[in-house]
């Protein structure tokens, strides 16, 4: 699954909910940046210093403060623009991550909803790691 990342989830009390286009619950991100998905089972982790961890710990990347998205190699594999347009390495467009929380592809077919998360995180689950 899910963010995307110096990056919090929104203050909350519970889990945020990642969802399909149609509404059902894909998964959640919880406070502490674990994501989960539909069933509760782990997938991985975004720490609160923009490291990606898998289900078993492992760095698998990190997104940096600007929005840049790189592998567990350090290499760069995309980008979050501040306006939320996700970039893949070379630069093209793969997506959006709207105001309201709708996650579009390039072709502005509806992915699913991340509300009250990080454009980083919601890229993060729906584009480049879960």
């Amino acid at each position: 699954m899910a963010a995307a990342m110096t990056f919090a989830v929104a203050p909350t009390a519970t889990a945020q909910e990642l969802r399909s286009p149609s509404g059902s619950i894909m998964g959640r991100i919880d406070n502490d940046g674990v994501v989960r998905d539909s069933s509760g089972n782990r997938k991985g982790r975004i720490e609160s210093d923009g490291v990606v961890r898998n289900a078993s710990g492992n760095r698998i990347g990190r997104i940096e403060s600007d929005g840049v998205v790189r592998d567990g190699s350090g290499s760069r594999i995309g980008k979050v623009d501040s306006d939320g347009v996700v970039r893949n390495a070379s630069g093209s467009r793969i997506g959006k991550v709207e105001n309201d929380g709708v996650v579009r592809d390039s072709s502005g077919n509806r992915l699913g909803t991340a509300r009250n998360i990080r454009r980083e995180y919601a890229a993060a689950v729906f584009f480049f790691y879960f």
